[in-house]
């Protein structure tokens, strides 16, 4: 490598925040497990909620890099969340978790603009990959 392209390496990791990551999980022990992987994989989370409306305020004060989002809330639904946030913070990237990875589920998020829909039971370890993938991005 050469000495300009180590310095801009360089550069660039010390000008990288760790991601900011926002979960929307209305499962105590589904949001344990994913905060775990994301502190473990770099991430510094920035808040979490189980219902749209508060995910709605809270993804809004917060200015996540990343939103998790589950389908079925305690209260509304994931799809409610993207459907705001389509319009409120559309730079935001979303990704939706569920345990219905059914093909109408993820057209529909993908709609309203989800970058990404992945299986808990199957997929739940790409939370990881994003993080990481994040993290090692150039800002």
């Amino acid at each position: 490598m050469s000495r300009g392209a180590a310095r801009r390496q360089t550069a660039a990791m010390a000008s990288s925040h760790p991601p900011r990551v926002y979960f929307v999980e209305d499962s105590p022990l589904v949001l344990e497990r994913l905060e775990r992987m994301a502190a473990l994989a770099g991430a510094q989370c920035v808040g979490h909620a189980a219902g749209a409306d508060e995910a709605v305020r809270g993804i809004l004060a917060a200015h996540p890099d990343l939103v998790f989002l589950d389908l079925n809330l305690a209260q509304g639904t994931g799809i409610d969340v993207l459907r705001a946030m389509c319009l409120e913070a559309p730079l935001i990237d979303i990704y939706m978790l569920s345990n219905f990875a059914e093909p109408a589920y993820r057209q529909l998020a993908e709609r309203f603009g989800a970058r990404g829909f992945f299986d808990k039971t199957t997929e739940i370890g790409r939370v990881v990959d994003l993080i990481t993938a994040r993290a090692t991005a150039p800002h």
